[in-house]
């Protein structure tokens, strides 16, 4: 299993911006899926943002036009720049990982990391 670490969360007002990182214990992340995904209290975890093992970026509809992910293979470093942070954007912030898999499902991923939470209010 592939080792993360997140970081980068914290308190936030509305139309704020953050950006969360998530360090993998790989050498490169080809071949590998690295998803974000999101629990708010009472809710299911939900999917945020992904980049496939194609190279492709997906968004959640929710987030899309605010949200950015990104990866750098050279410190094996994934991130999720968020900018106008709404309060219904507060939930702890999860990173992970798949190898050759698809990317909008929480059971397709194998690897996850421990969660930073991301809270929005005024």
């Amino acid at each position: 299993q592939v080792q993360l670490v997140e970081s980068g969360g914290g308190l936030v007002q509305p139309g704020g911006s953050l950006r969360l990182s998530c360090a993998a214990s790989l050498r490169t992340f080809s071949g590998y899926t690295t998803g974000w995904f999101r629990q708010a209290p009472g809710k299911e975890r939900e999917f945020v943002a992904a980049i496939s093992w194609t190279g492709n970026t997906y968004y959640a509809d929710s987030v899309k036009g605010r949200f950015t992910i990104s990866r750098d293979n050279a410190k094996s470093t994934m991130y999720l720049q968020m900018n106008s942070l709404k309060p219904e954007d507060t939930a702890v912030y999860y990173c992970a990982t798949n190898y050759y898999n698809h990317y909008a499902i929480a059971t397709d991923y194998d690897s996850w990391g421990q969660g930073t939470q991301v809270s929005v209010s005024s």
